[in-house]
């Protein structure tokens, strides 16, 4: 539609190169028939190990316009965690950066009959085994490939991070994917004129429906960034006038500490967007008041395409600290153990249904009539709603700490500490303690030395419960980040279990 329509738009922009719509349209064309003519059709897997890049863009549409269906995974994952991966989705194809190809032996011997196409310059001869991205737009007819396709056919697979066990694989629908980018795309107001930096990773669920899909079926132009650098984010708003900003709330931090006192035009953007994971109000206030800049906040999980929840856009009051509002075609609610649910301003877990919810987990019947009981997902999250229909995340589930009896919800803490000023990042966790069951760690990264375990047990004294206070404040260098540079706190304990062990 977007092709039909605004041909002449521009689609993106990558490496000082800009391409329209039309121009799009016939690359992923291309690329299609290529892979129609080299035997794939619908049903097959193709798995996209790549950054930012022309070709993701590309790879991902050529593939879904066959049929096939698509795995994005983290170039940054360890052989053996790609492997697992690779076959449990049973793909056929794998797109890679080029930089892999000395381990394509290795790979292509664990995945007998699995093709691989490699992206990128390489100034050494590529190996017959392997198929060069450039090559199959250059030395391929145009070819437009019709499938008998439906919303209901698997169109990406996600794995989950794995915090516990295996990771697991969400499996999406086409009607999963175009419902939730329709829904973003629409009421967030994406129109032509958007341009929006898009260096949250394209492998991630967060970029691949707001910045990628709803940018594309709204007719924007993608400002795609193959990596994150602040400066460089600072510096690609200013020249290029973007409107949209998206990122996780690790990278208002760091764009916010990289400004420093010099002057930063953000007058373009005509709001920003966090998620995948809860925004300090302290950093959002700080961010907002430093670039006069509105940040809306949303909330989503891999298996709902993913968002279910975002701040109000039609007038209604924005509630900091709030995920917002439940998109149109969305229903959430809260529960108790029971599914039963809560009175309005109690604690409970968040369910969602919508269409946007995947159609479950790959080879999992067991996971996912558990994730999907009585026709509502199970999220995982600890939130309260208001008497307005707001949501509120407390927290995740498995990461609440349980002192003596009483929840601790590690946000809770870390809101406290985030507004003490000498605090750049701080992650809580619970540890074992054995006459309490568990304990609150603050791990802190501080702005200097000046910030002391006196001084932050002294300000949490009189700002948190008892049972809520750290009993153990930890100084840091850097917290544990994954690519998109949201803290894992699983992590984060292994490496404190670990430290424990050592020391006793």
């Amino acid at each position: 539609m977007s092709a039909r329509d605004h041909g002449d738009d521009y689609a993106y922009s990558y490496l000082g190169k800009r391409v329209t719509y039309k121009e799009l349209y016939a690359r992923v064309l291309r690329i299609s028939g290529f892979l129609y003519e080299s035997g794939f059709r619908k049903g097959d897997g193709m798995a996209i190990i790549l950054p930012n890049s022309d070709a993701f863009l590309e790879m991902y549409h050529a593939a879904l316009a066959i049929g096939m269906f698509v795995v994005p995974l983290n170039p940054l994952y360890t052989p053996n965690e790609l492997l697992y991966m690779l076959k449990d989705s049973a793909v056929k194809m794998i797109v890679a950066p080029v930089q892999m190809a000395p381990i394509a032996p290795m790979v292509l011997q664990a995945l007998p009959g699995v093709r691989l196409i490699v992206a990128g310059d390489s100034e050494e001869t590529l190996p017959d085994s392997l198929i060069s991205y450039e090559s199959v737009l250059e030395h391929n007819p145009l070819t437009k490939v019709a499938e008998d396709l439906t919303v209901e056919d698997l169109a990406v697979v996600l794995y989950t991070s794995g915090t516990t066990g295996k990771p697991k694989g969400a499996m999406l629908t086409h009607r999963n994917l175009s419902s939730n980018a329709m829904m973003a795309g629409v009421y967030l107001g994406f129109s032509g004129s958007d341009r929006i930096v898009t260096v949250l990773p394209m492998f991630h669920v967060f970029s691949l429906t707001v910045c990628v899909n709803a940018g594309i079926f709204r007719a924007a132009e993608l400002i795609i960034l193959p990596r994150f650098s602040p400066k460089e984010v600072i510096t690609v708003i200013e020249e290029t006038k973007a409107t949209i900003f998206a990122g996780v709330p690790t990278m208002y931090n760091f764009i916010l500490q990289a400004a420093g006192d010099r002057v930063v035009d953000f007058h373009s953007l005509r709001y920003c967007i966090s998620g995948g994971a809860a925004m300090p109000v302290a950093v959002l206030e700080a961010f907002e008041k430093r670039f006069s800049v509105t940040v809306l906040e949303g909330y989503g999980l891999s298996e709902a395409s993913p968002i279910t929840a975002f701040a109000p856009v039609d007038g209604r009051p924005r509630k900091v600290g709030s995920i917002g509002v439940s998109l149109p075609m969305v229903d959430q609610k809260v529960v108790n153990e029971f599914d039963e649910e809560v009175p309005v301003g109690e604690v409970g877990e968040l369910v969602v249904r919508g269409p946007n919810v995947m159609k479950g987990y790959l080879g999992l019947p067991k996971e996912t009539e558990t994730a999907l009981r009585n026709g509502w997902l199970h999220t995982g999250d600890m939130a309260r709603m208001d008497e307005d229909g707001y949501f509120y995340i407390v927290d995740r589930k498995k990461d609440m700490i349980l002192v003596g009896g009483f929840n601790v919800y590690p946000r809770e803490v870390e809101e406290v500490l985030f507004t003490y000023e000498g605090v750049l990042e701080v992650a809580v966790v619970g540890m074992p303690n054995p006459d309490y069951g568990e304990e609150v760690v603050a791990c802190i990264v501080r702005k200097n030395e000046s910030v002391t375990e006196e001084k932050i047990r002294h300000f949490c004294e009189t700002r948190l419960a008892k049972y809520k206070q750290p009993t153990k404040i930890l100084f840091m260098d850097e917290l544990p980040k994954n690519m998109t540079g949201k803290i894992v706190r699983r992590e984060l304990r292994e490496q404190l279990a670990d430290q424990l062990k050592k020391n006793s």
